[in-house]
């Protein structure tokens, strides 16, 4: 019964706040002032006393008045006891909060913080009370949230206390003096006095100061058990050449900065040597395989013939041709120096390749990511293939493989069943999920489980591999008992980031899944960046790319200016038939963080292109903010979905709305008018009926 009480006691008195300084604009805060200062003379104690509590009641409440408190307070006690009065009073009541959050509103304030109150876990057990001094110095999160929040973790409430007491006391000075000011204005030409100008100023740099001033601590406390060299041998040094590293050393060269690019493997990464460029490839012969075979529809019939050592020479072909983008020579003629071997960081500023050592004043890790291997019973002994090994086993074959198993039902097992039995072979996907593609929408898994199936594909869902053997040849058991009996066996279940033996655990760097990194892409250690697959979150070679740059511009220009990494939109493909497309927000992520939307859908059988091609099938969705063209994010299904996507892309990424594509002239025929006529569904529901009618008699009036 205690509880409740003290509560509704606390709700009383903040209601009693609330009409007291109902109307907070400078002539009533002037006012009030006045009538005060009279109640002052004849009540000395009074006053201040009733304002303190009066104070601590609004912190601690965290309503919305506390500025206009501080103002006023300042104005009506003058600089210095009006600064003890607001610091203690505001610290108080914080700490009050605190304990709310802590004893009587846990549940509800963990209910309604959600992802704030991870993210405020995280920092506390990263930064510990350093995390919560910064919080308060620049409080780019609300104080409410931040007294609520700290009150769920495990911080003691003294510790809490002072700190809030520290951190909100510089804060607290620059709004005292420019109350103390304004306490001074007698007539609108005061407005110009030095005093209050200079009051002005302070407001609006104290900011800056503060981050500038948190910057510096926090770097001297990361830093404080290493020695800085002098001088430099390089402005950079970039670990790792695929996507991200190669754009790094790219752009750092342009800048004429001293760059090294090490990579202990193949230039160019994954993506050239065991990803997109020869998975593309093999998906480019399916297709025509398939296209040969549907051309009956189109009043073409041919039967293909495929020559499979000639589909796996072309792949090799294909990356032997892009390979000298990539080439340590074209890059070498840039102005990047590059090195072959393992490279280990031996201090935040000193690199060692294979017994050579030299000083860079920032380095980018760029390490990427390697296929994850199950711990299943018995996959050792049936010699399985990653997305890295594949290729190679496939070359060796004289015919498509006629029993192939491929566990994961994401982008690379679908493309990779998809061509393969396109191809001829015989494939099995099995997928532990209830859907193929779980990013996408659900429509999209059904549309693609539907296209491997009609491909040739054995597609299980729900379907999880407990065992493996090879006696009386390779086999795999399900959860259900069935035993699939096979040739050759692909793990495409996902990637991990390379992070071991670079020497991140002696220096502090955090890593989980990924390298933590803030939204500049800084490590722990500021002039050690991380980007693509080791940064995460997306492993796409389009996002590896746009963090490369990010990266070694943050490198080179540091401190004089940062972009930040989070916030444009990526989109991500995958290249079956139908292809796949998205860029932001699915509906399912739109619902789970409560964002108000709406959904438009445009289906690509009604597009004349589509309908001339025979290619009719799938759609374009689009998510706006509710009542706006705001798009939030989108998804094509159908043939040429990555180039319908670009203009859609182009358009979130500068926030131009549905309203500029559909005022915007379109070839036609061609399929990138299906993200026009998606606008124009758009623009349908959102015409105004009273605005129709009034320009029906309108009309009517101008006919006579």
């Amino acid at each position: 019964m205690r509880k409740p009480f003290i509560f509704t006691a606390l709700i009383v008195v903040a209601v009693i706040a609330t009409f007291i300084v109902s109307d907070p604009s400078p002539d009533s805060l002037r006012n009030l002032r006045d009538g005060l200062h009279g109640w002052q003379a004849s009540y000395p104690l009074a006053l201040p006393i009733g304002f303190f509590v009066l104070y601590v009641t609004i912190a601690a409440l965290s309503l919305p008045f506390a500025l206009w408190m501080t103002l006023l307070g300042a104005a009506l006690f003058g600089f210095w006891q009006g600064l003890v009065l607001i610091s203690f009073a505001s610290s108080i009541g914080a700490l009050l909060a605190f304990l709310v959050g802590r004893y009587l509103m846990r549940d509800w304030v963990r209910g309604k913080l959600g992802n704030r109150l991870g993210a405020i876990e995280k920092g506390v057990a990263r930064d510990g009370a350093f995390y919560l001094f910064s919080l308060r110095l620049i409080p780019v999160v609300p104080f409410f949230v931040i007294n609520l929040a700290f009150g769920l973790t495990q911080m003691k409430a003294l510790r809490f206390y002072i700190i809030s007491q520290l951190g909100m006391l510089p804060g607290t000075v620059v709004y005292v003096a420019a109350g103390a000011q304004l306490g001074q204005l007698d007539s609108l030409s005061g407005i110009l006095s030095p005093g209050l100008l200079g009051a002005f100023v302070l407001l609006a740099i104290f900011p800056w100061i503060a981050r500038a001033g948190l910057r510096i601590v926090a770097r001297q406390r990361v830093y404080r058990s290493f020695t800085r060299p002098k001088s430099f041998d390089r402005n950079l040094t970039v670990i790792g050449a695929g996507a991200a590293g190669l754009v790094a050393s790219y752009v750092a060269a342009q800048a004429k900065a001293k760059v090294t690019l090490v990579e202990q493997a193949q230039m160019g990464g994954d993506c050239l040597n065991s990803g997109c460029v020869p998975s593309k490839a093999l998906i480019a012969s399916g297709r025509a395989a398939a296209n040969a075979r549907a051309g009956a529809a189109l009043g073409v019939s041919s039967a293909p013939h495929v020559d499979w050592s000639r589909v796996t020479a072309r792949i090799s072909e294909v990356i032997a041709t892009i390979a000298p983008n990539d080439s340590p020579e074209r890059y070498e003629s840039l102005g990047v120096e590059v090195k072959h071997g393992h490279a280990t960081l031996i201090d935040p500023w000193t690199v060692e390749v294979d017994g050579q050592r030299w000083t860079s004043r920032a380095i980018v890790l760029a390490t990427g990511a390697a296929p994850v291997i199950p711990p299943l019973p018995g996959l050792d002994q049936v010699e399985p293939l990653t997305s890295e090994t594949l290729w190679a086993a496939l070359a060796a074959r004289p015919a498509p493989p006629e029993r192939m198993v491929i566990l994961g039902g994401g982008p690379i097992g679908c493309e990779l069943a998809q061509a393969i039995a396109r191809l001829g072979g015989g494939v099995t996907l099995v997928e532990a999920a209830d859907r193929l593609v779980l990013r996408e929408e659900p429509e999209v898994s059904q549309a693609l489980e539907a296209a491997l199936r009609a491909d040739g594909v054995d597609v299980k869902i729900g379907a999880k591999a407990v065992q493996f053997g090879a006696d009386d040849g390779k086999w795999v058991e399900l959860d259900d008992g069935t035993r699939i009996a096979f040739d050759m066996l692909l793990v495409a279940v996902g990637r991990r980031a390379r992070l071991e033996g670079y020497g991140l655990e002696a220096l502090g760097i955090r890593t989980d899944r990924v390298i933590e990194t803030n939204a500049y892409l800084e490590t722990l250690l500021p002039n050690i960046l991380a980007a693509g697959d080791v940064a995460g979150p997306l492993q796409l070679t389009n996002a590896a790319g746009h963090q490369g740059w990010i990266a070694a511009a943050n490198a080179l220009a540091a401190p004089f200016w940062r972009f930040k990494a989070h916030g444009t939109p990526i989109p991500a493909a995958v290249f079956t038939a139908p292809e796949v497309a998205r860029v932001g927000l699915t509906v399912a992520e739109a619902d789970a963080q409560e964002t108000a939307h709406e959904v438009v859908r445009y289906p690509l059988g009604d597009l004349d292109r589509a309908i001339t091609e025979g290619a009719r099938e799938g759609f374009v969705q689009i998510i706006t903010a509710k009542g706006s063209d705001k798009i939030l994010g989108a998804t094509v299904l159908g043939d040429h979905a990555g180039e319908i996507l670009a203009e859609i892309t182009l358009a979130m990424r500068h926030k131009l709305g549905l309203g500029k594509i559909l005022s915007t002239p379109h070839i036609y025929p061609s399929w990138s008018e299906a993200a026009k006529n998606a606008a124009g569904r758009w623009r349908q529901r959102h015409v105004n009926p009273r605005m129709l009618a009034l320009a029906s008699r309108f009309m009517e009036w101008r006919r006579g």
